[in-house]
């Protein structure tokens, strides 16, 4: 029976997973299935105490809690499409317990760090001017990468300062801060309209093809500037994004406000900021009070 072909259908058609969750679910359950064919199993076969095998069998290949967590959940993934399908009656996956991951903190940016990286843009020619528009754009709203290249032209209102985003099935507005308003407009104005290689392309960042900028393209871009700032602190797409969550924590935003800006379905993944701004501060406190 071809199991990844169907679940592929089931992920995308009726659980509208995003590209990545789809290639990672995928990739779990192709490594389970082979693992299976070594013990002349059957998916159907599966008892909880063979999911409790091959979970150990992970941690004894050196995978990471945090990867044996995920292989767990895309099980349970798998057998519920299974048992949907009616070739299993229960699913052996559940009740099983994930090993506690430590969540880490993120890594972030100093103020002076971003204001830093956020010059090294050119904007005299037209991949600076892009380039600097893309990142103010970035760190002013703090969305994703995948995001950000999916950005049309009318998903920003320059007049009211605001960034519409669709996002993960939920669209949310984005306030936007003057400096990222100019550096659009100028972008929008003078540089988008000679990049573009068709007019009625509608993306609002193009690389220099005229096509709608990569996620792989994006990704060099930040490593050009960072390596121009000579920043230490690696720096990828997701640095600017807790930056932007923590900084606005920092300075007064409620947690609930950063949630919706984010795109966080749950609280308790905008807490973590919480516990990175307590951090700092118990080591500025370390640093200076005379008796700590």
């Amino acid at each position: 029976m071809d199991y990844q072909s169907g679940y592929a259908h089931y992920l995308t058609e009726e659980k509208r997973a995003s590209s990545n969750t789809l290639s990672s679910y995928l990739r779990d359950v192709n490594q389970y299935l082979h693992w299976l064919a070594g013990e002349k199993l059957l998916p159907e076969q599966v008892e909880q105490r063979d999911v409790e095998a091959y979970t150990r069998f992970l941690t004894s290949k050196g995978k990471s809690a945090a990867t044996v967590t995920r292989s767990l959940a895309s099980l349970k993934s798998f057998y519920t499409y299974l048992m949907g399908k009616g070739l299993v009656a229960v699913n052996p996956a559940r009740g099983l317990s994930p090993a506690r991951v430590e969540r880490k903190l993120p890594h972030i940016l100093t103020s002076k760090e971003v204001e830093l990286f956020l010059e090294q843009p050119d904007p005299s020619d037209a991949k600076g001017c892009r380039d600097r528009a893309m990142l103010e754009l970035l760190y002013a709203t703090g969305i994703r990468v995948s995001e950000l290249i999916g950005l049309d032209l009318e998903s920003v209102n320059l007049a009211a300062g605001f960034l519409r985003c669709a996002g993960r099935g939920k669209e949310r507005m984005i306030p936007l801060y003057p400096a990222a308003v100019q550096a659009l407009e100028d972008y929008i104005t003078h540089v988008r309209p000679q990049m573009v290689e068709h007019p009625d392309e509608r993306a609002l960042f193009v690389n220099m093809s005229g096509e709608r900028m990569s996620r792989q393209g994006f990704w060099k871009i930040i490593k050009h500037y960072q390596e121009k700032a000579g920043i230490q602190t690696e720096i990828t797409p997701h640095t600017l994004r807790h930056s932007f969550a923590a900084h606005l924590l920092e300075n007064g935003a409620d947690l609930h406000s950063i949630q919706e800006m984010l795109g966080h379905a749950d609280i308790s993944s905008t807490q973590i900021y919480a516990q990175l701004v307590n951090q700092k501060l118990k080591n500025v406190y370390n640093k200076a009070h005379p008796r700590a």
